[in-house]
């Protein structure tokens, strides 16, 4: 069984950074494909950056670009997002997510595995 937990949520003000962690135990980690999505209150689930098997490859919603990168430790089992430049705009729960087939996806739908999620609030 999986288990993802995520940690390094908090309270920052516009312009910070905050790196949050993603721990994930069971499995063949490097196996796997790892993304992290956002909820923002009232607003839909959405994807925010994935990283391929290997970290060979990122992808980011066009909102991150340029302010968030996704990364992977397969020694350590994980996987962070490192954000820089907080908007207000980026409050949200982030949400780390696993993708056994390894298929690099930005599709909600198309993760296993999900942890419990860790707030994020940047205030203006």
């Amino acid at each position: 069984q999986v288990r993802l937990v995520e940690s390094g949520g908090g309270l920052v003000q516009a312009g910070d950074s905050l790196r949050l962690s993603c721990a994930a135990s069971g499995g063949t980690f490097s196996r796997y494909s790892m993304g992290w999505f956002r909820q923002a209150p009232g607003k839909e689930r959405e994807f925010v950056a994935a990283v391929s098997r290997g970290g060979t490859s990122t992808a980011y919603v066009d909102s991150v670009k340029g302010r968030f990168t996704i990364s992977r430790d397969d020694a350590k089992n994980t996987v962070d997002l490192q954000m820089n430049s907080l908007k207000p705009e980026d409050t949200a729960v982030y949400y780390c997510a696993l993708d056994l087939l390894g298929r690099f996806r930005t599709r909600r739908g198309e993760y296993d595995y999900w942890g419990q999620g860790t707030q994020v609030t940047v205030s203006s």
